[in-house]
């Protein structure tokens, strides 16, 4: 049961992008302070956070880096029927020598941040989990101590992957648009892969959707895209 909650947990998170951050409150001590964040996973399957150092939660984060952040299904018409997910972290701000890499990940998915974080003193931050918190629905309530999944492809590998989907096979991106339900316009790119599935972005939405089987190495992530490109329905 705790591995299928883990499963479900993970796949929340990656179908969602934006979530509540709650932060140690310095202006007013001992209340809980929420912020909405976007965020993307990186390597290890951690989010990655992009946020101003002016903001009340980047000063709150400073003194004292324990935080939360509360990720629950968009669009949910019953949100106490809908799955949500509860990480309990430490947040820390990334080392210089990470920066390039998770900038080069996080503007794959979203692309207007790119010019803020140059022009306003935007840093980015790691959420390192310590115990999670899933709900997935009405009795369905588990603490978990591992959800995330590293990324295989993460660096090099899934850069060179998404560029050649984006670049050379539009065709097959707009069948994958068609086969999900999800709209036409404006036209899809890939931001990123992972074993599980891959992200799409479609003006400022993102959505994730599923590979049929797990893939674990370049050749079958290739097999997987080819297959889908041709197929007549989602796999189950």
């Amino acid at each position: 049961m705790s591995a299928e909650a883990a499963k479900q947990a993970r796949l929340l998170l990656l179908k969602e992008y934006r979530g509540v951050l709650s932060t140690h409150s310095k202006a007013m001590p001992g209340f809980p302070f929420g912020s909405v964040v976007p965020y993307c996973l990186d390597a290890h399957g951690h989010p990655l956070i992009l946020i101003s150092r002016i903001a009340q939660h980047t000063h709150n984060l400073k003194a004292d880096g324990r935080c939360s952040l509360l990720v629950g299904e968009r669009g949910a018409e019953d949100v106490q029927a809908a799955g949500r997910l509860t990480l309990l972290a430490t947040a820390a701000p990334l080392e210089p020598a990470d920066i390039d890499s998770a900038a080069q990940l996080y503007y794959r998915y979203f692309p207007e941040s790119r010019d803020y974080h140059r022009a306003h003193d935007f840093d980015f931050w790691r959420l390192e989990p310590v115990r999670w918190r899933y709900i997935g629905g009405f009795g369905a309530i588990h603490w978990l101590d591992q959800v995330a999944l590293a990324n295989p492809f993460a660096g090099e590998a899934e850069t060179g992957m998404v560029e050649h989907m984006n670049a050379d096979h539009g065709a097959a991106i707009a069948h994958y648009v068609e086969l999900a339900g999800l709209p036409t316009e404006p036209s899809a790119e890939l931001a990123g892969i992972d074993s599980e599935g891959f992200h799409l972005r479609i003006g400022q939405s993102l959505h994730w959707l599923p590979f049929g089987q797990a893939c674990n190495n370049p050749g079958a992530v290739r097999q997987a895209l080819v297959e889908l490109a041709r197929a007549p329905r989602w796999p189950e």
